[in-house]
Order: structure tokens, then sequence, then C-alpha cells
């Protein structure tokens, strides 16, 4: 299969490969150069919670956080 880059430097991924790699519209492609090809990956996509999970220090247990917004132990 082939296609034409245009001048602004794009390419239109044709729709059967498309379709077989499971590339809709909205998906990020990484591209790299390896040994003088161009290779297009799907990126990763990153969970938006991740790049804050954990970042609460709360300085007790989650266990003790845990019994506390319960109300089963002292609240300290």
């Amino acid at each position: 299969m082939k296609t034409t880059v245009s001048e602004k430097g794009q390419v239109t991924i044709p729709k059967p490969l498309r379709d077989r790699l499971g590339i809709r519209p909205g998906h990020v492609l990484d591209f790299q150069e390896e040994r003088g090809r161009l290779v297009a990956t799907k990126a990763t996509p990153q969970d938006p919670l991740q790049s804050v999970y954990g970042i609460l220090k709360l300085g007790r247990s989650t266990d003790d956080l845990i019994k506390a917004l319960r109300g089963t132990a002292d609240a300290t």
C-alpha cells in the first residue's frame, strides 16, 4: 500500500491498515526512525489519575484513615 506525503508533511494511513491495527480518529501515534525506516506505533494512553496518584501525604496509614472516615476510631 502506498500513500503520498502532502505539502504539509501529512499522510493518509490506508483504511485496510487502520482497520487491521485498530487505529481510530483521535488515536495518538509515536513516530521513530529505525534503520532508515519510518516506524509508527500507537501511543499508550496515560491514565489521567496516574499522574496524581500518591501525591497526598496524610501522615497516617490507609487503615487508620478508613477507620477515621467510618467513625470507628479516634480521628487523630
